[in-house]
């Protein structure tokens, strides 16, 4: 029999030999791989501001098929070289909810420019102006008008259901989603504001597909909503906001917009792009 004190002993060994093994699998977490995929094409528009180029790219073979979509670089140095019309070469790299460019080679050559299109440009509005009261249809085939929501704080951005990008159209919805849950903890915030997600794909987008989409995310549609319409009613909308919304073939070309309206139907903020967090909008949600 072994006596208590050499048991102890041979405990004490093994707890020595074992942390070891435990921090190095604690310092080793595993991390989401790469995906990377070459990426050809011709550049739409450079925006600074929004540190994206638009690309009006060939298929990428495994990921997705040819359109003309919003890309982060690696190196925005290359955004103050780059103009409409350049030819384009890169490696997208997808992990987990961020993408990007890198290895960027720029060609300046002759081209037809009559197709390429550049948006409008178009004055923003200001917080405090009055938000039109813009028609759309919701995820059930109702009619609804953004002034029905009055007295309400009413939140919005706009997605499309086939948008492949991680962190854009995927990461709005997933940050309204969060935003939802933050709601659902404060029971008095949550019955004064509400949600709602936009297409800007009105004709693939119908309200089926997007009674299927809020379902996938586990949306509640009495507070969250999801609206498509007609092509004008959509980019009447869309550019209301100072969004570059165009159609490239049979794809949607879209920056990011995410606006609060006041209950009162007046802007509140206006947020470009998708470096926001849903807390941040709680917050401003709690100081109306």
């Amino acid at each position: 029999m072994l006596s208590l004190r050499k048991i102890m002993s041979l405990l004490a060994v093994a707890i020595v030999i074992l942390i070891p093994t435990f921090v190095s699998a604690c310092r080793q977490r595993p991390i989401e791989p790469e995906q990377r995929y070459q990426l050809k094409g011709t550049v739409v528009s450079v925006d600074k501001r929004g540190a994206t180029v638009t690309i009006s790219h060939e298929d990428i073979p495994g990921y997705m098929e040819a359109m003309a979509m919003p890309f982060k670089l690696k190196d925005e140095r290359f955004l103050s070289d780059m103009a409409e019309g350049d030819r384009v070469q890169a490696t997208l790299v997808v992990a987990g909810l961020k993408s990007w460019l890198e290895d960027v080679v720029v060609t300046r050559e002759t081209v037809d420019q009559s197709d390429i299109r550049s948006p409008q440009a178009r004055a923003e509005p200001r917080p405090g102006d009055e938000v039109p009261d813009f028609k759309l249809i919701n995820q059930d085939g109702k009619h609804i008008s953004l002034h029905q929501y009055r007295g309400k704080t009413l939140v919005l951005t706009f997605i499309y259901t086939r948008c492949p990008l991680p962190d854009y159209c995927p990461l709005m919805t997933d940050n309204f989603s969060e935003i939802q849950k933050l709601l659902k903890a404060d029971a008095a915030l949550s019955e004064r504001t509400h949600l709602l997600s936009i297409s800007v794909d009105p004709e693939y987008d119908t309200p089926k597909v997007l009674r299927e989409y809020a379902v996938h995310h586990s949306a509640d549609t009495t507070q969250w909503e999801f609206a498509t319409g007609n092509k004008d009613e959509v980019k009447q909308v869309a550019t209301y906001f100072g969004m570059q919304y165009w159609r490239d073939q049979d794809q949607i070309v879209h920056s990011l917009r995410t606006a609060i309206i006041g209950s009162d139907r007046r802007l509140v903020k206006l947020y470009h792009g998708n470096e926001w967090k849903p807390q941040e909008i709680v917050s401003e949600l709690r100081n109306q």
